[in-house]
């Protein structure tokens, strides 16, 4: 019946084409009819009038069902095909059928793969040109679709009416099975497969199946190893936008979700769910062996472990095994202990003012081995300040002057205060000089056993200290809370003459010098100074001629390790800095920077004797030498000296006959571009060097400066012998001859 209905419908319409069809030269093809309102023309009167209420508005033809109301009849008739289900445009590859005849043509296009519409932009291609159309605001930034209720903008008008949902907590598609409802269509079909268990996306790989074809995308990455997303911070590169957007949130410090409770921040949802736990006491992940429950599924993974026997965690030195991780870190101390001990053993002199090892040892194995069920593994001191517990009174003692601010220990030699006997002591040895810790390995003392103790680690490498974003290691707790920062983004410390901030207390001080322009680190060999130890170590390799730094590509070697970095990008052809301007790329910052000059037009570098301003401190340099009259560069062959590199290979090429610029007319080579550039006007017959007095045109700058000597009367080449002056130094050769 339906095929039946397609070949009437497809007879009508073709007996309807065959009626307008308009043969030239007829009366029909002439448009009679006008629009008083816009002027566009028309051949049929019905035509017009059904085209004027456009702007009249007028909707005469009335839905019987909905009340809803039209302007054109067939505009009605398909509308009605939404109340009666018909559908009479049926594919013939899939049997799909639709209501209107485009839809069926748009649907056409998933078959034959055509994509007639092409954006000019980026060449891409869609099959519709509403997906053009979204498509263009990408490039345009335009976001048309504003939510009144909290301003955000949005360039799809469905995209708008989801976000809505957020603030009226809509949800229309209701689960028949579960009674779940959800804000999205989309996301009703994908939660239906969990009662279903319908997975249609299959990996070729490795025959893994998915409900979603998003999750098969991300899926396939662990294959190919593709990483698409980088961060440009820190170029650590991700597999999808997400977690790239979610890891930027280190840098920044951004932790958007908040808790109602506590006011506490999170930057991430799953963190804030997991805590909201806390306070709701929820424990959604129960245990099937014994029926236990835990907030969190990580936990309730670890908790598994007592059940299966799984110990994942093993000790390389004793290949000991452990169910978590924090168990082998404790485990991992003792054999440090017994390491160290080894090692001083055998090499540490016995002193009198010296702690034995033995003793160092087995007082640290107090402090860590606490028995299950002994007095001491309790905490029952509690303060009351701030809820932390203790379990020993002494502790909580000293723990109190924290929030008292008591020091009742005082320094006899200045004054100083401190809250614990023990710092006092410590302190003592500033005054006294005593540095009774020694190390073995390079005889260097110590005034505390904590720091002898961070000291041997540059010996052994041991890095105990891990970064849990990055897996980075730090042989000190320092440095790890100094590294961490570059995840969260915090810059604690303030510099009070431009307010710019810094991570460590350390890169504050060396900037503070650049106010106060102190520079503490001398160079023994040509007494140049530096703000920082850093700078002054690159600098003296420069005395040295060490290069430590060599590249593996071609061997050419480096005295600074970031020198070595940009000139790996000459072999990868990386330029990972772009400007946002005209998408150029750059290799170097620095570069991007200087070019960023050309679209702002700032020109930061002036000259203190002119004024005149440049774009690059390499070209205020440059300038510079023409007031000092600084010529460094020298020629070899001729002792001919240059105020710029550019200009001594210039030169060069007057001894070496090089000529590398060819004109592509004549085949003339020339040894300099703006030779070329001037020669090829000979050929153009272009003359862009204009006189303001007569208007006579000149190909080259110099010859109108000479012109324009006829008009101010100058002179400016004079005979030594007669006194004559001549407008052209040629004039002057031919009148001495």
């Amino acid at each position: 019946m339906a095929s039946t209905s397609n070949v009437q419908s497809s007879n009508k319409d073709s007996r309807n084409a065959e009626k307008d069809s308009v043969q030239p030269g007829s009366s029909r093809e002439e448009k009679c009819h006008k629009c008083e309102e816009c002027s566009k023309q028309f051949s049929r009167l019905s035509n017009l009038k059904s085209h004027m209420r456009s702007h009249t508005g007028d909707k005469p033809y009335r839905c019987a069902e909905c009340s809803r109301q039209f302007s054109e009849l067939g505009s009605l008739k398909r509308h009605k095909r939404t109340h009666t289900g018909e559908k009479p445009y049926k594919c013939e590859e899939c049997s799909k059928q639709f209501n209107e005849v485009g839809s069926l043509k748009k649907h056409m296009r998933t078959h034959t793969g055509e994509k007639p519409y092409r954006c000019e932009e980026c060449s891409k291609q869609f099959s519709e040109l509403g997906h053009l159309k979204t498509h263009l605001q990408t490039h345009t930034g335009e976001k048309p679709f504003r939510c009144e209720e909290c301003s955000r903008q949005f360039s799809r008008l469905s995209n708008l009416q989801r976000h809505m949902q957020t603030h009226t907590g809509e949800k229309p598609y209701k689960c028949e099975e579960c009674s779940k409802q959800f804000s999205q269509q989309g996301n009703l079909k994908t939660h239906m497969q969990t009662h279903t268990g319908e997975r249609p996306y299959k990996c070729e790989e490795c025959s893994r199946q998915f409900s979603q074809l998003a999750n098969l995308k991300r899926h396939i990455q662990t294959h190919t190893g593709d990483k698409p997303y980088m961060c440009e911070e820190c170029s650590k590169q991700f597999s999808e936008l997400s977690k790239l957007k979610i890891h930027l949130r280190t840098h920044t410090g951004e932790k958007p979700y908040k808790c109602e409770e506590c006011s506490r921040q999170f930057s991430r949802l799953g963190h804030l769910k997991d805590h909201m736990r806390t306070h709701t006491g929820e424990k959604p992940y129960r245990c099937e062996e014994c029926c236990r429950q835990f907030s969190e599924l990580g936990t309730l993974k670890t908790h598994m472990r007592t059940h299966t026997g799984e110990k994942p965690y093993k000790c390389e030195e004793c290949s000991k095994q452990f169910s978590r991780l924090r168990i082998l870190r404790k485990h991992m101390k003792t054999h440090k202990y017994v390491n160290v001990s080894v090692v001083r053993s055998t090499r540490m002199a016995s002193t009198s003012n010296m702690q034995s090892l033995d003793d160092i040892r087995r007082n640290a194995e107090k402090d860590d081995s606490v028995q299950p069920g002994s007095s001491r593994g309790k905490k029952c001191f509690r303060c009351e300040e701030c809820s932390t517990q203790f379990s020993q009174l002494g502790n909580l003692k000293k723990h109190k002057r924290t929030h008292t601010g008591e020091k009742p220990y005082r320094c006899e030699e200045c004054s100083k205060q401190f809250s614990e006997l023990g710092k006092l002591k410590i302190h003592m040895r500033t005054h006294t000089g005593e540095k009774p810790y020694k190390c073995e390995e390079c005889s260097r003392q110590f005034s505390e056993w904590k720091s002898l103790q961070t000291h041997m680690r540059t010996h052994t490498g041991e890095k105990p200290y891990r970064c849990e974003e990055c897996s980075r290691q730090f042989s000190q707790l320092a440095h790890l809370k100094g590294h961490m920062r570059t995840h969260t983004g915090e810059k604690p410390h303030k510099c009070e003459e431009c307010s710019k901030q810094f991570s460590h207390l350390n890169s504050l001080r060396i900037h503070v010098r650049s106010h106060t322009g102190e520079k503490p680190n001398k160079c023994e060999e040509c007494s140049r100074q530096f703000s920082d130890l850093g700078s002054l170590k690159i600098h003296m390799r420069t005395h040295t001629g060490e290069k430590p730094y060599r590249c593996e590509e071609c061997c050419k070697q480096f005295s600074d390790q970031g020198y070595l970095k940009k000139h790996m990008r000459t072999h990868t052809g990386e330029k990972p800095y772009k400007c946002e301007e005209c998408s150029r790329q750059f290799s170097r910052l620095g570069h991007l920077k200087e070019h960023m000059r050309t679209h702002t037009g700032e020109k930061p570098y002036k000259c203190e004797e002119c004024s005149r301003q440049f774009s690059q401190l390499g070209h205020l340099k440059g300038h510079m030498r023409t007031h000092t009259g600084e010529k460094p560069y020298r020629c070899e062959e001729c002792c001919r000296q240059f105020s710029e590199l550019g200009t001594l290979k210039t030169h060069m090429r007057t001894h070496t006959g090089e000529k590398p610029y060819k004109c592509e007319e004549c085949s003339k080579q020339f040894c300099q571009l703006s030779h070329l550039k001037k020669h090829k006007r000979t050929h153009t017959g272009e003359k862009p060097y204009r006189c303001e007095e007569c208007s006579k045109q000149f190909s080259q700058l110099g010859n109108l400066m000479v012109h324009m000597r006829t008009h101010t009367g100058e002179k400016p080449y004079m005979c030594e012998e007669c006194s004559k002056q001549f407008s052209q130094l040629g004039n002057l050769k031919a009148h001495k001859l």
